[in-house]
């Protein structure tokens, strides 16, 4: 298993030194959220992938994913009767896909969830289209496209990961593929987080993990205990990558980023 933060965790520091911070902190990789680099990252042009690219190799990192799909441009949807907007927003994933698998990545993390709200059939559907979509992107770019359960009230469509694998199921792209967020799982799977991976790892349909306390914080900073998540991850096999992903930063984003790998890396070493 390899360790990987999500950029935006450390997004005010320039993106040279995001990777030296993660790299001296022991992190394999950078997660990254497009929104990092601007509204317009999707068409970003291929000297800049490049140059992303050779600054994560100079620090001995790697682009593990892209999460975040779809917080900028403003106003984007895969849900909505608006086919422009909706077109305009599946350009985006398509375009998203071929950045990740150009940075080097494994996987792209479908969360958003105010840009999948529903409403109506027709709202799922035209979601679902999307994601089919996406995943025979993906899969020309060899790539997997991740549909992430979320907790409500944040997002009312696909909370659990047994509604995620009914989809990823029905529309039989092996590219696309179902992921645990701890937080989320923690908050709407019917058994402790720990039992869900047991349960769904060995389906295949489960392609990453992200920690996260139920508190928002970091792994570490709360009340959850993610030792039996890591011995489950490690009973089933998982080899992938492992994205810490807070949405509080207590104290700061560095200081937040170095705890969480400590305490991480500390039950990886009791378990190993």
């Amino acid at each position: 298993m390899k360790l990987s933060l999500c950029n935006e965790v450390i997004r005010d520091l320039p993106f040279e030194r995001q990777c030296a911070l993660a790299a001296a902190l022991g992190y394999r990789g950078l997660e990254l959220a497009p929104f990092t680099f601007g509204d317009d990252a999707w068409r970003m042009p291929a000297a800049k992938r490049a140059e992303i690219r050779r600054t994560c190799a100079k620090a001995g990192l790697e682009v593990s994913g892209l999460h975040w799909l779809l917080a900028a441009p403003a106003g984007l949807s895969i849900t909505t009767a608006d086919r422009a907007v909706w077109q305009k927003s599946v350009d985006v994933l398509s375009a998203s896909v071929d950045l990740c698998a150009e940075l080097g990545g494994a996987y792209l993390v479908h969360g958003s969830p105010a840009q999948r709200r529903v409403a109506s059939a027709d709202d799922r559907s035209r979601a679902e289209e999307a994601w089919l979509l996406a995943a025979e992107r993906a899969a020309t770019a060899r790539v997997a496209y991740c549909l992430e359960p979320l907790a409500a009230p944040d997002c009312n469509f696909v909370n659990t990961l047994a509604e995620a694998a009914e989809i990823v199921r029905r529309l039989g792209n092996p590219a696309l593929r179902t992921m645990v967020d701890t937080l989320a799982a923690g908050l709407m799977e019917p058994e402790p987080v720990a039992d869900a991976i047991r349960r769904w790892m060995p389906t295949g349909l489960m392609a990453h993990v992200q920690l996260n306390d139920r508190n928002r914080r970091g792994p570490g900073q709360g009340e959850d205990r993610f030792s039996p998540i890591l011995r489950a991850l490690r009973e089933t096999g998982y080899g992938g990558w492992i994205a810490m992903e807070p949405f509080i930063y207590e104290p700061d984003g560095p200081t937040c980023a170095a705890r969480m790998i400590g305490y991480v890396s500390g039950l990886l070493e009791h378990h190993a």
